[in-house]
């Protein structure tokens, strides 16, 4: 998140939140901090909201209604009343205490921050922060020892990584407000306890999300069900990553039809690529809709993580930005290994 100077905290407190399975205690904090050290403040300001893409929204759910969901309400009563700020972080350690149960979530500080000033499309309003901090890092300090210099280890937080955090703005209340949500640990395995048990969220259907959604379905299949349904080579994948990038990038809205017949062109692969979005779909909870507006955001973000890269042994690596004709594979039977002819007009 950008523009965050004049962001203005108004209460910030800090509770001890460990893993019940592991014997972990609860340690409740009576007051908030005293923020006086306003160095302190704009460092912790940045560790808090740095690492939020404000495009990226979600909203609070629940199965049957939304004041169900325990965070939503929490939430709801200190933007409703400042001086119940104290008693509901209270009500949220608690809670995501009695989440905290599974083997690989780790014990750490909650922060719970009522802010004010807070750039959000367009105006500065208010929200309220919820982060874990469950990593740790080793500092060295130096200090001084009557005429020489001592180093001791200390154990802190790296103000540049945020663990996980949620950052709610007051607005939208009957939707389920307007949500960001960070979680750098336990991405890839079942201990998502954070956006799934906790704060129970999800994307709200917009153009962002849908961009965002379709361009990860696209890097799945291509890379994991596209070689083991059909006989294509590494350069065969790159050059439909490619070509899924392309249209991204070149078109102003996305039409199912219309993708499928410019990119996959043929029909055993498109049938094959249904099926596997609705696996997809049906895994993550979430539909895809076939036509919607496509958010640049969410292409840059997705351009990082398109690898468009052929490693050769440990010897070549080559860019492949597009022209699948102008590459040829082929085995030589003298030397007994794979080769790549790729043509070329002129050198740079």
């Amino acid at each position: 998140m950008t523009g965050i100077d004049n962001v203005l905290l108004q209460q910030v407190i800090v509770h001890k939140v460990g893993n019940p399975s592991r014997g972990e205690e609860l340690k409740l904090s009576v007051n908030p901090l005293t923020l006086n050290d306003e160095i302190v403040k704009g460092l912790l300001t940045k560790y808090f909201l740095g690492a939020f893409n404000e495009n990226e929204l979600y909203h609070f759910t629940h199965l049957s209604d939304i004041e169900l969901n325990e965070v939503y309400m929490y939430v709801r009563r200190i933007f409703e009343d400042k001086s119940a700020f104290t008693d509901q972080s209270v009500f949220l350690a608690q809670f995501l205490y009695s989440k905290s149960t599974h083997s690989k979530v780790k014990e750490g500080e909650l922060y719970v921050v009522l802010f004010d000033d807070v750039p959000f499309e367009g105006e500065t309003i208010q929200a309220i922060g919820i982060f874990k901090s469950e990593t740790k890092e080793t500092f060295l300090k130096v200090f001084s020892h009557g005429q020489s210099w001592e180093v001791i280890q200390e154990e802190g937080v790296n103000i540049n990584k945020l663990d996980k955090g949620c950052l709610i703005f007051k607005t939208n209340t009957v939707e389920g407000y307007k949500v960001c949500v960070v979680d750098n640990t336990n991405k890839q395995n079942d201990a998502q306890y954070w956006v799934t048990d906790f704060l129970q969220v999800q994307p709200y259907a917009d153009s962002y999300h849908n961009t965002n959604n379709y361009l990860s379905l696209c890097k799945n299949f291509i890379t994991n069900e596209y070689p083991e349904k059909f006989d294509v080579s590494k350069s065969d994948q790159i050059d439909l990553l490619n070509r899924s990038m392309d249209y991204f990038k070149t078109k102003e809205q996305f039409n199912m039809k219309e993708f499928t017949e410019e990119v996959m062109h043929h029909q055993e692969v498109v049938d094959t690529f249904m099926d596997y979005k609705k696996n997809f779909e049906s895994s993550r909870n979430f539909e895809i809709e076939d036509e919607f507006d496509i958010h640049l955001s969410a292409v840059k973000k997705q351009q990082r993580v398109f690898k468009t890269v052929l490693k050769l042994d440990k010897n070549f690596h080559i860019y492949i930005h597009g022209r699948r004709d102008l590459i040829e594979k082929g085995y030589d039977e003298m030397s007994g290994k794979k080769y790549y002819k790729i043509f070329f007009d002129e050198e740079t």
